[in-house]
């Protein structure tokens, strides 16, 4: 389980998060929403203990992360696959290299007949042929570069997934095969999911709840009938946005 209570946190004289209270319950895949620049990613740098409020409790299982000392933190960290918003693959590495790096006991890792048929086995989980492993990212696309950077987040078989946005820049095709992704993913290997994105279509697809980052604080946590059910007008303007003239689905 992951619980945020009352977490604050300032760059400077900017307010990013401002008493902030998010749970996502074990087996759960929560969404979470907002504008580019409200903080949604410092909020999940937050749980992998990236970044450290300046007021609050960050807890996962029960620790307290900012609290952990460093053997402690890395110990956490192995449980936690994040997505970064880029893939943030090394072009110096074919796609095998960039994947073997999400396993984190060194054993493993250095066994190469091991990392080869976990590395293998994820590139399949993420729907890429067997011989994607031997590509180097200048060779992908934007989404395969995505899906590897998925490939990479599961390989150390994570309890938790953390994906910061996705589906960002890529077109509604392959946003849409992302969001299969990340369903499936959710089904197949059990995992507690968390989904940063300003995709509320995307979202509606892939999570069991939604939350609502506005202005440094969370608006409204719940599944799509409460949210498209909720008279905030907080929650109407964004849900309206960025659906614009397509008609709402009724709650």
């Amino acid at each position: 389980m992951i619980e945020l209570r009352d977490v604050a946190k300032r760059f400077g004289e900017q307010v990013v998060l401002d008493g902030v209270d998010f749970t996502v319950a074990d087996g759960e895949t929560v969404a979470l929403l907002g504008p580019s620049g409200t903080g949604k990613s410092v909020l999940l740098k937050h749980i992998i203990g990236l970044i450290k409020p300046d007021r609050g409790s960050v807890i996962v299982d029960g620790l307290d992360v900012p609290r952990l000392r460093r053997n402690e933190l890395r110990q956490l960290r192995y449980r936690i696959g994040y997505v970064f918003q880029n893939g943030a693959l090394f072009d110096s590495m074919n796609v095998f290299e960039n994947v073997r790096l999400g396993i984190s006991d060194t054993d493993k890792f250095d066994d190469l007949a091991y990392s080869r048929d976990a590395v293998t086995r994820c590139i399949r989980l993420v729907n890429l042929a067997p011989e994607t492993i031997e590509k180097y990212p200048a060779e992908l696309s934007g989404g395969m570069r995505k899906r590897v950077g998925i490939a990479r987040a599961i390989v150390g078989e994570p309890d938790y997934l953390l994906y910061d946005e996705p589906t960002s820049g890529l077109d509604p095709v392959n946003a849409d095969i992302i969001d299969d992704l990340v369903k499936q993913l959710d089904k197949e290997l059990g995992v507690t999911s968390v989904m940063v994105t300003h995709d509320v279509r995307g979202a509606f697809r892939v999570a069991d709840r939604l939350a609502l980052l506005s202005e440094g604080k969370i608006v409204m946590q719940g599944t799509q009938q409460e949210f498209l059910a909720s008279d905030s007008p907080k929650v109407r303007e964004f849900l309206e946005r960025d659906f614009q003239n397509a008609t709402l689905p009724e709650a």
